[in-house]
């Protein structure tokens, strides 16, 4: 975004002892991986995962503890994740909270407070300032935001006064004679400002290295990595390349610390020669004798580097395959070994042509001993390499006996399924004989094909990456055959067309409804509005996108209570729920309105608005609930013979009961997303009555394809609150809203709460509209065992439905856990389908003990 210039400028000035790289992280990047993939040199886990928002101190070697352990004074200032990784080895810290990412402040603010003051000081030999602003300003406003150039510019600031300290006491006997400066980021950002995935946006990021000693010219060439370009000046800009793994032991070998145990990276030639500011010239010609003596001089130190980083990772290679259960196969060790003893017999040879190379004359002697050293320099390099690719490729142990064992008890438990929806099938012949002779429609098989399709579709990264695309359009495809019913019978031809309007707007939201500022993104998209000439910045459409929401939930009240209103059953519920409900709808609205851009709001009421009303929501949601969960234990029966009705009104209170707090967290799009449901849901019931039409009336069997609408319904909605099935589809900002500190269970809960609340929680919870609303009922001695035979079929097939789809991923992950992609895009997948698939079966119990209390014998 060329804000930080001083770096542009400090490593593209002439003479300059500074260089900037591209650093590579290896997948998945999350902050807490990252970091320990820094300091270990190791490869991330992808189960590491787990700890992100609650660390456990590194038990295995790492460049902290190594610094610690040969006598090295560490100061660390700003992320407190680092005193959770290393809990004991800082001589000095100053953590601040780090997993508030709406705060774009504390922790940058913190490190400000303490950095320059610490430069004149020299209590320390390593100091660690870890900002975190850039971060959290992604997080939560994206890349291309006014905060994240804001805290870019900051940096900048902070980076110029920090290099002048450093240069101006870098003098001969100065305080920072040999200081080495290291500006880095440790993942990238998608252009939503997430990361943990393993796109190039992700795992591509900078770092700066800046020497104090004099300016060095030029790599050797067989080293070298830089790529040069011109600037848009028609300057000549260069930078190389530097993977991340590399990291802990080139730091390590510059500061003369043992190498972590289990590290796999290779000394960067760069930095290292950076920073003991001994690059040579690039040609050889018109060098003198100190040219070639210094030349020499670094090469030889950099090949013992490399002999000993090599001795250490073929150290660990050797613990790690005899310790292992499985390890590498014996022809990847062999391949290893082999190279291995060629670097061994090389080095015997230099060392051998060194005492022999008395007699030959001065440039022969010297060029003699480069080319050696440089040969010698390329095979460990080759050896490094190659164990860092086999590493890559091959370091996670599958275990397929347990792998399949798994996925028998998946299959297991789908016959398990299965068998228990053909149970509820056989109630319901046996209570109506005529199902038996109505077999197996096209819908049913048209369901099931949808099914398999979405299901088949998880072998390819490609259909996963655009799942929401797809389940959108299967999802239209059923409405097609709908519209094609509606024809046929010339009824409902409005919900129908209505239904495929609104699958196909909903398609355009999940291609752009990923940016943080969703609603902005869905009402004022800048790119529509500039192709029809409008200005999006106009005040009319500021307006509009502040007061539709509002607007919005002005209509969710008053369709809440007319749905009720009409009822004669569990009058002071309703009356409770309705007034509860509407009063959250109510504060939503002044939340909303409190932080708009178009109100000059004062301070106190700005806070008031900021951490208040939302837990105020909270608070009458939970209340709600619990209110729920007694009327329960001191239920009344026999008091009405509407049982459908009991059903339409218990539904209704238990979702306006969780429909506030789910629409706070997911901001200013939970309105929107409350009316594609509210629209999407209605005209799937009213076309399921079609179909009950088309079959004479008859109202045994369930609708599958309307079971199967409502779960690919479900799905879509999850891509169209701004999801996707990655670690950086997590809206975490939606854990901090009405808090500004962290506690892990609590903002753990709001975070599941606001990624699964409309994707999962309210469909399940919806559910037995589907049973309700069929306009035909059956006798009222039939009424209670029609329901609950009904309601049955469909939370068993609703569950099928989604353990179907889950055992077809765990298929499709076995299948591809060699692939490129699988940490960075099918693990991610199986985690949030097995979570997905877990939520649901708790969901549907809890479904069934609350709905079918009301309407058992």
């Amino acid at each position: 975004m060329d804000k930080l210039k001083v770096l542009q400028k400090l490593a593209y000035d002439k003479g300059s002892s500074a260089r900037i790289f591209k650093a590579l992280a290896d997948p998945p990047t999350t902050s807490l991986q990252r970091l320990k993939g820094l300091t270990t040199g190791g490869l991330p886990t992808f189960i590491d995962v787990g700890n992100s928002f609650g660390a456990p101190a590194i038990v295995e070697d790492n460049l902290i503890h190594q610094l610690v352990q040969n006598g090295k004074r560490v100061l660390m200032m700003g992320d407190d994740t680092w005193l959770q990784l290393f809990p004991d080895h800082f001589e000095k810290s100053y953590p601040y909270p780090s997993f508030n990412v709406k705060d774009l402040h504390t922790v940058d603010d913190g490190c400000i407070k303490h950095l320059l003051p610490s430069l004149y000081r020299e209590d320390w030999d390593v100091l660690i300032a870890h900002f975190l602003g850039v971060d959290h300003a992604g997080h939560i406003f994206g890349v291309d935001s006014s905060p994240m150039v804001e805290k870019l510019e900051q940096y900048n600031a902070i980076l110029e006064k920090v290099t002048e300290v450093l240069k101006n006491q870098s003098g001969p006997g100065d305080l920072h004679e040999n200081t080495f400066l290291l500006v880095m980021g440790d993942h990238g950002q998608t252009t939503n400002g997430d990361h943990g995935g393993g796109t190039a946006e992700e795992v591509e990021t900078s770092l700066f290295a800046m020497s104090m000693k004099k300016s060095p010219a030029s790599v050797p060439a067989a080293l070298d990595s830089s790529v040069c370009k011109l600037d848009l000046d028609g300057n000549k800009m260069c930078f190389s390349f530097v993977q991340q793994l590399d990291f802990a032991v080139t730091v390590a070998a510059l500061l003369g610390v043992p190498f972590p145990f289990g590290s796999i990276g290779r000394v960067n030639p760069e930095i290292y020669a950076l920073a003991a500011g001994t690059w040579n010239q690039q040609s050889t010609t018109n060098t003198n004798c100190k040219d070639w003596l210094n030349l020499e001089e670094w090469m030889q130190n950099y090949a013992h580097v490399l002999c000993i980083n090599s001795w250490q990772v073929k150290r660990y290679i050797d613990v790690y395959s005899a310790s292992s259960v499985i390890g590498f196969s014996s022809e990847d060790l062999l391949h290893v070994e082999e190279i291995y003893a060629q670097a061994l017999n090389n080095w015997s040879n230099s060392v051998q042509k060194s005492f022999l190379s008395g007699q030959e004359t001065l440039n022969d002697n010297f060029a003699s001993t480069l080319s050696s050293l440089e040969g010698q320099i390329n095979t460990y390099s080759n050896f490094l390499a190659s164990v860092a690719e086999l590493a890559r490729s091959k370091w996670t142990e599958f275990d397929l006996w347990m792998m399949g064992a798994g996925i028998g008890i998946m299959l297991f438990s789908l016959l398990v399924h299965f068998i228990a929806f053909r149970r509820a099938h056989m109630l319901c012949q046996a209570t109506y004989p005529s199902v038996r002779a109505s077999g197996i429609s096209s819908r049913v098989v048209f369901a099931v094909f949808m099914v398999a399709m979405r299901a088949c579709s998880f072998l390819s990264n490609s259909y996963i990456l655009t799942e929401g695309k797809v389940a959108n359009f299967l999802l239209g495809t059923t409405g097609i055959l709908n519209l094609r019913y509606s024809i046929m019978e010339n009824k409902m031809l409005t919900e129908a067309v209505a239904f495929l309007l609104l699958i196909s707007i909903s398609r355009f939201i999940v291609e752009i409804g990923l940016s943080k500022q969703a609603v902005s993104a869905m009402l004022m998209s800048t790119y529509p509005l500039r192709m029809l000439g409008i200005d999006e910045s106009h005040f009319f459409w500021v307006f509009i996108s502040e007061i539709v929401p509002i607007l919005a939930l002005v209509f969710l009240a008053y369709l809440l209570y007319t749905t009720t209103s009409g009822s004669s059953c569990w009058r002071v519920f309703k009356i409770i729920f309705t007034t509860a409900t509407v009063l959250s709808y109510m504060l939503i609205a002044v939340h909303w309105a409190l932080e708009s851009n178009m109100l000059e709001i004062p301070l106190v009421l700005e806070g008031i608005g900021r951490n208040s009303v939302p837990r105020i929501i909270y608070a009458i949601g939970c209340g709600l609930l619990v209110l729920l969960a007694v009327a329960q234990l001191f239920k009344q029966k026999g008091k009405t013979s509407d049982y459908k009705e009991v059903l339409v009104i218990k539904t209704v209170t238990m979702l306006s009961a969780w429909s506030s707090t789910i629409i706070i967290l997911l901001g200013r799009q939970g309105f929107l997303v409350s009316l594609v449901s509210i629209i999407a849901g209605w005209c799937i019931i009213r076309l399921e009555n079609l179909e009950q039409d088309t079959m004479n009336g008859f109202i045994g069997a369930t609708d599958i394809l309307s079971v199967t609408q409502w779960s690919l319904l479900a799905v879509s909605l999850f891509y169209l609150t701004g999801h996707w099935c990655a670690f950086d589809g997590l809206r975490y900002g939606a854990a901090f809203i009405g808090f500004d500190e962290f506690i892990l269970v609590r903002q753990a809960i709001l975070l599941a709460i606001e990624t699964f609340g409309a994707s999962h929680i309210l469909p399940i919870l919806a559910l037995p509209f589907l049973v309700s609303f069929k306009h035909q009922c059956c006798g009222s001695n039939k009424k209670r065992g029609t329901l609950f035979i009904k309601l049955s079929q469909v939370l068993l097939m609703y569950g099928l439905i989604t353990a179907v789809t889950t055992s077809l991923t765990i298929v499709c992950v076995t299948i591809q856990r060699r692939h490129l992609m699988v940490w960075g895009l099918f693990a991610p997948k199986f985690v949030f389908d097995v979570v997905g698939l877990l939520l649901t079966d708790v969901l549907i119990c809890l479904s069934s003990i609350y709905y079918f209390s009301g309407i058992d014998e």
